[in-house]
């Protein structure tokens, strides 16, 4: 074997042709000249070497391993496509292609592995709502006036009722009907209701700016009032503290137990037109107001005002109508529900803390009154125009529950009865209606309600004498 030295190649031929470089590594490495033998690595000239020629017969001897038999990997393959029944063509996972079906019969042994820690699927179902009114009484004279609040529910178990000049109390469990007062003055009207909350004393608003209060037990006057200039069209209690809105624009605020020159406590001049709702918190901390002028106003137990929405100034999405119907939510103090008039149809919920809008509803008619279940996440609004109808809504989804039909005339007026499940309706047709859309209480359904277990309505069946009675008209004078 010859041996080459580094630098040199054999007649000059480069790598890759016919002839080869032969190396041997057991010759004597170049250096000194010492005698003594050295292995060492041998590292070759690159410009010597043409690495395309040997890049080029690499690849030729791989590609004439390929044309050979199949390897064993491709026959493993194309056996395990062929066992899952997966086409060359088709792809596994794919965004456009559903999964290939299985084969007819075919029944997975894991289908009870895999749904045996699903939940269980609830139907969603809303209880029964009795839709139809369970009494009706006549209540002729009763004011067509979408401003004015006349009727009240008291938690002595006493409707009261303005028909026309007069206020009558209707007793819901024995049935019996007594006139309370009656303005003396042609022409002048009892504008305002409102039961104070131990349910003895009446407030009284009349269209000659006064407020008297009347003792119910006694059928006695106590106090008179006087500081309005125009008619008194809402009324709401705060423990000692009656405040009353007027079609003068203000709002008093009166301290019942000071003598007549202080009783006046404050006076509040948010509004610019007939104060037509007014509704205190019921834990006493804020006063809500509604007047024609399409205002929302919010003040606090100091009577400062906290907040006020107007449209369309104030913000976008408040009322575009007046706001009569209000209504706190038993459950959040600081939840307000209010209702727009003719123009508006909106039902709107507050945030009285932050005067944010949370939800709205368009109910597509005149929103009169609202009233919460106390019993439950619903609220149910009474509407004029055009459909004169009842609509019971859950909270906070707002879908409706039912609708109540039955009035020919829009439904100016709503209460509860103390029971909390008994509602009383007053409309424009001259009659008042009793409903049952909040259903049984808690303790009702243990024997144990307030009221003897529908001890409202079953007396109110005794004093009109049986229970086929129910649909048929009776006087309420």
């Amino acid at each position: 074997m010859s041996s080459t030295t580094p630098g040199n190649t054999s007649s000059g031929s480069p790598l890759g042709t016919s002839k080869s470089v032969k190396l041997n590594f057991g010759t004597k490495t170049p250096g000194n000249g010492k005698s003594k033998e050295k292995m060492d690595r041998f590292i070759p000239t690159r410009s010597a070497m043409d690495f395309d020629s040997a890049n080029f017969s690499l690849s030729k001897e791989n590609k004439q391993g390929e044309q050979g038999s199949p390897s064993k990997e491709e026959s493993y393959q194309k056996a395990l496509a062929a066992s899952l029944s997966v086409h060359d063509s088709s792809r596994i996972l794919a965004f456009k292609q559903k999964a290939p079906a299985a084969p007819e019969g075919y029944e997975n042994s894991l289908k009870s592995l895999y749904n045996q820690n699903l939940a269980p699927t609830v139907k969603k179902t809303f209880r029964h709502v009795p839709t139809t009114q369970e009494r009706i009484l006549d209540a002729p004279e009763l004011m067509d006036d979408y401003y004015l609040n006349l009727l009240d529910w008291s938690g002595q178990n006493l409707i009261a009722v303005a028909l026309g000049r007069s206020v009558y109390l209707w007793n819901a469990a024995s049935g019996g009907v007594e006139e309370l007062c009656t303005v003396p003055n042609e022409g002048d009207y009892i504008s305002a209701l409102k039961w104070g909350s131990d349910g003895n004393f009446l407030a009284v608003g009349t269209s000659d700016a006064k407020v008297q209060i009347w003792d119910a037990n006694r059928r006695k006057q106590v106090r008179e009032l006087c500081g309005h200039t125009n008619r008194v069209s809402a009324l709401s209690w705060n423990g000692a503290v009656l405040s009353s809105g007027s079609r003068d624009s203000t709002i008093a605020n009166w301290d019942v137990r000071k003598r007549r020159d202080e009783a006046c406590v404050a006076r509040l001049t948010v509004h610019e037109q007939e104060v037509c709702g007014l509704e205190w918190s019921l834990c006493g901390q804020q006063l809500a107001s509604g007047g024609n002028d399409n205002v929302l106003a919010i003040h606090d137990a100091s009577f400062r005002l906290c907040h006020k929405v107007r449209w369309p100034l104030g913000a976008v999405q408040a009322h575009s109508a007046a706001v009569k119907a209000l209504a706190w939510c038993p459950y959040q103090s600081n939840l307000l529900a209010t209702g727009g008039g003719t123009a508006d149809r909106h039902i709107r919920f507050w945030n009285t803390h932050t005067c944010a809008m949370l939800s709205a509803i368009d109910t597509g008619s005149q929103v009169c009154a609202l009233q919460w279940n106390p019993h439950a996440r619903e609220l149910l609004s009474s509407h004029g125009y055009s459909k004169n109808q009842l609509c019971l809504w859950k909270y906070p989804s707002l879908e409706k529950v039912a609708e109540l039909t039955g009035h020919t005339g829009r439904v100016l007026h709503m209460a509860t009865g103390p029971d909390g499940c008994g509602v009383v309706t007053a409309g424009a047709d001259e009659t008042l209606r009793f409903w049952r859309p909040f259903g049984e209480p808690p303790s009702a359904k243990d024997g144990d309600s307030k009221l003897g277990g529908g001890a409202m309505m079953g007396a109110a069946v005794g004093a009109g004498g049986s229970a086929g009675g129910f649909g048929g008209l009776r006087s309420i004078r």
